[in-house]
């Protein structure tokens, strides 16, 4: 098992001592391994989850002639939050460098996309990069803080996982993509078929509480993309950027940004691979699961899995 945090490793105590005499089989069975797979998920995203919060509450409630502009506040919450998140210990030094990497990553595609007005900021506050207020990059680190934390929360393990250095080149044509495409012709598509030939095979298998269940790993890199999805829609209205068919009104984003926010998982799984070497699972020939969805394995001792 992958170590937790200090703070993690006290939950995951409490947690034992509250589910181990839950049953092993049986419909209240699932129904607490879909609790505390719900809540883990909850854990997965607080970085992210109190970003987003913030983002709203400034949308519902930050006072239009408050002296400090709101995307300085934003960019002043973030700094907060992921102080926060090393000094309580709900994040390691290790994964705040993957954070960090995250950041970079993502700000210096901010840079180049508003220049070329793929999306806009409102134009205020002092903290800032020409055009992109510096909560930017703080967004792009949520997307890194769930990776890295979902990682160990779940015991992710990869059965046929791609070798490293073949997703390396992979991540590499679609974060280039992201910029020449407003130049060359666009790449997405093949990149996509690159993705299914290169990742087809690959299982992502996961414990939750007593069972290890199992995924292809292509349909959790949609499932995600979905959700960041979901919440850059919760963020456009509350105005933290806009696209530029939202300018004279919001709607919905469009669902083409699906594939670019799949897209971008590849770049986040081969960024926390180069750090947390993905490993196989310790008994593939024992998980089973039903067409191509979410299976489980056999029950195991609740003492040898970290709820």
């Amino acid at each position: 098992m992958r170590s937790f945090t200090s703070v993690e490793h006290r939950i995951d105590e409490r947690a034992h001592r509250l589910l181990d005499n839950a049953p092993a089989s049986g419909i209240r069975s699932r129904l607490v391994e879909f609790a505390v797979f719900g809540l883990k998920q909850a854990w997965a995203c607080i970085f992210g989850a109190a970003l987003l919060a913030v983002i709203l509450a400034a949308r519902l409630w930050y006072p239009d002639d408050a002296a400090l502009a709101r995307n300085d506040f934003l960019t002043l919450a973030a700094v907060v939050i992921q102080i926060l998140m090393v000094a309580t210990r709900l994040e390691t030094v290790r994964e705040l460098r993957v954070i960090v990497l995250f950041h970079l990553v993502g700000t210096v595609m901010e840079l180049f996309k508003t220049d070329v007005g793929s999306w806009t900021y409102e134009a205020e506050g002092f903290l800032r990069i020409g055009a992109v207020p510096l909560f930017s990059g703080f967004m792009y680190a949520a997307v890194g803080s769930y990776m890295v934390r979902v990682y160990r929360l779940f015991d992710l393990r990869f059965a046929a996982y791609p070798r490293r250095w073949i997703t390396a080149i992979v991540a590499a044509g679609i974060y280039l993509n992201f910029f020449t495409h407003h130049y060359l012709a666009d790449a997405r598509w093949v990149l996509l078929a690159a993705v299914a030939v290169i990742f087809g095979r690959c299982v992502m298998h996961f414990r939750v509480f007593r069972r290890q269940f199992r995924m292809p790993l292509v349909l959790a890199f949609l499932l995600v993309a979905l959700f960041i999805w979901i919440a850059e829609n919760i963020a456009t209205w509350s105005g933290a950027w806009l696209y530029p068919s939202q300018l004279n009104g919001w709607h919905m984003v469009s669902l083409d940004k699906l594939v670019s926010w799949f897209l971008l998982m590849i770049i986040s799984v081969v960024l926390v691979a180069w750090v947390y070497r993905p490993e196989p699972p310790e008994a593939p020939e024992g998980t089973i699961g039903p067409e191509g969805t979410a299976g489980e394995a056999p029950a195991v001792p609740a003492g040898s899995a970290e709820g």
